[in-house]
């Protein structure tokens, strides 16, 4: 186990990369049954990037400077929405299920009715970069994103280079739990009548709470964050839907021994949403994957770590 990053002691004040402007045109992609958005970044000469984001996150949650740092790399970058966020194709025909009752239901075997499962999130992957005419690309997921990822890299091992896997588990168990000040977070009523104040509010706090202490973020300009993402689009009934998936996701562990491509798995020592325990199980169940304790990190992205993740990269 290594402890790696950093200097924590470092300016923490985050800088905003320059985005190249040569690629900046969202799209659309028709597949699987649903329309998926996305964007791609560099030239799609240089070796691609499969970015998959987490729970109920767009696809612009990735900082600006970790692409910018990607493309410096060399790395024709692809992020886009999972279904049922952001700008990709909504579900909100489904009810939004429990999650205590799907839980219960999983655990005792029994069907719980979801219009989709962590797998069908990676065939839409697998079907983007179909779309894109990419055969086989290094991907970087985070949290579900790389849950989504380990069924992407076991369903087609042959499409992936290299896996990256960011404060994610393996599907083994669901202990240990979050820390009890997330859950209580969870139960936060609604502080504000207005649903899109309310919103940011919601994820200025989340953010608060599940940041990084080695990495602090700058108040003002996580509320201008926060801000930007719901008015891109609201969460709603997906996040309810995606965690579902997430929580009905019990055979993934078991996938895990298909993954062929060379695994890096790294978790923050400060992560009170997805405890270290979870990446150093994970890590166990892939066959040669690297694991990277990383000291001070919680369940964010700091940009301070733009250019460390960029390294990890290597030589296309």
């Amino acid at each position: 186990m290594n402890a790696e990053g950093p200097n924590a002691d470092q300016n923490l004040a985050p800088q905003l990369a320059q985005l190249p402007k040569e690629a900046e045109a969202e799209r659309f992609a028709e597949v699987n049954g649903v329309r998926i958005n996305y964007r791609c970044y560099g030239n799609p000469s240089d070796a691609p990037l499969l970015l998959i984001m987490g729970l109920a996150t767009q696809r612009t949650a990735w900082p600006p400077s970790w692409i910018d740092a990607f493309v410096r790399k060399s790395r024709y970058v692809i992020s886009f929405d999972n279904r049922d966020i952001g700008l990709s194709t909504r579900h909100d025909d489904w009810p939004a299920p429990s999650p205590i009752g799907a839980f219960v239901r999983s655990r005792l075997g029994l069907h719980v009715a979801l219009p989709y499962t962590l797998a069908d999130l990676a065939h839409d992957a697998l079907a983007l970069l179909d779309f894109l005419q990419i055969s086989r690309a290094d991907v970087l997921g985070i949290s579900m994103g790389g849950m989504v990822a380990q069924w992407f890299a076991s369903l087609a091992p042959q499409r992936v280079n290299q896996l990256h896997i960011i404060m994610s588990a393996s599907g083994h168990s669901a202990w240990p739990l979050p820390r009890a000040k997330m859950l209580n977070l969870f139960r936060r009523r609604q502080s504000h009548r207005d649903a899109r104040i309310a919103a940011a509010e919601y994820l200025v706090a989340l953010f608060t709470l599940i940041g990084s202490p080695a990495y602090p973020s700058d108040q003002k300009r996580l509320a201008m964050w926060a801000q930007a993402q719901v008015d891109r689009s609201m969460a709603g009934s997906g996040a309810l839907r995606q965690l579902a998936a997430i929580i009905c996701d019990t055979k993934r562990a078991k996938a895990l021994e298909k993954i062929t491509a060379a695994t890096t798995v790294y978790h923050g020592s400060a992560d009170i949403l997805v405890p270290i325990p979870h990446g150093r199980d994970l890590a166990k169940r892939i066959v040669g994957a690297k694991f990277i304790e990383l000291a001070g990190l919680g369940h964010d992205l700091p940009e301070q770590l733009a250019e460390y993740f960029a390294s990890q990269l290597g030589t296309p």
